[in-house]
């Protein structure tokens, strides 16, 4: 199989085997898959430069193996950075580091077709400057996950924060809140779980916080667990090893009304980033302090328990 040579940034990097299938039904290769991260990687590099990744790699294309690899092999060459985090349990793992779009290029000849990242940055491991809601549908009711996004985009707009949206590329939507770096990942989750749990207080027919899938019958997780320490979401324009090989997209709100989770895929997302731009651009700029945000819903749940 033949190689390929591509030009990221200042660096040149070999795509090996460029022409082996990493999505059979579509045609695409693992050369075309690079070529896309070539593309859009200033846009996606501006999402995750600085912080842990984790890959999700499928080294003979998404119908083969799956590995989750968070540790980086001795085999990378040295100017891919990379960062060792301690783990909660004791010991390390050294991460690879989004840094450059050379970078996601040369991860992607390692068979990584979707990186994760953390929600801190490296000068701050423990200091998250993101909350996430992932809103995980159990069906394809697409009007229910819009108003459930509607909804978690208002609580959080009630409390001082601002909320952005994602289209997963999966099943469901992130609903995502910029944050300063001033509390750890403990407080950050603990604040998501209760804001998650006001939510299903709000409307429990349709939303749940049930871990057990089992237990959730029809309605909507609100999955607040990817706030915690180490773990991780999918990156911004990160491609998903799914048939179509559809893209994580951050969306305007106002697409919400005709936005389907896996609308947009590596042959649309180039040309929509050209027209349209980006509708995260400025995402870390609009980061919100949660010490306000804390006091406003102790206040508004004792407001709506005063009413029962």
């Amino acid at each position: 199989m033949s190689s390929e040579d591509l030009r990221a940034g200042s660096r040149t990097v070999r795509v090996s085997r460029a022409d082996k299938l990493f999505f059979p039904d579509d045609g695409i290769t693992k050369g075309q898959l690079a070529e896309y991260y070539r593309q859009v990687g200033k846009t996606v590099v501006g999402h995750v430069r600085g912080r842990p990744l984790a890959l999700e790699r499928y080294p003979d294309g998404i119908e083969g193996q799956r590995i989750f690899q968070k540790n980086v092999p001795a085999h990378y060459p040295d100017w891919i950075r990379s960062v060792e985090v301690p783990k909660k349990e004791g010991g390390e793992t050294v991460h690879a580091v989004g840094q450059d779009v050379a970078t996601l290029v040369y991860l992607v000849d390692q068979g990584c077709v979707t990186p994760h990242v953390w929600l801190s940055r490296v000068d701050a491991l423990d200091r998250p400057d993101r909350l996430i809601l992932d809103l995980d549908p159990a069906d394809d009711d697409l009007e229910r996950l819009r108003a459930a996004s509607r909804g978690a985009r208002d609580a959080l707009g009630e409390l001082g924060l601002s909320a952005w949206l994602m289209a997963t590329g999966s099943r469901g939507f992130h609903v995502v809140s910029p944050l300063r770096r001033e509390e750890d990942f403990d407080g950050v989750r603990d604040f998501a779980r209760q804001v998650a749990t006001a939510l299903v207080e709000r409307d429990p027919a349709n939303l749940t916080v049930e871990q057990r899938k089992d237990q959730r019958g029809s309605r909507i997780f609100v999955d607040y667990l990817r706030n915690g320490y180490a773990q991780t979401s999918v990156a911004p324009y990160a491609v998903r090893a799914r048939p179509g090989a559809p893209v994580a997209t951050p969306l305007s709100w106002d697409e919400l009304d005709s936005a389907r989770p896996d609308r947009f895929d590596v042959r649309s997302v180039p040309e929509r980033l050209r027209d349209l731009g980006d509708p995260w651009s400025g995402f870390l700029r609009r980061g919100r302090s949660l010490t306000n945000a804390r006091k406003r819903l102790e206040e508004l749940r004792a407001t709506a328990a005063g009413r029962e």
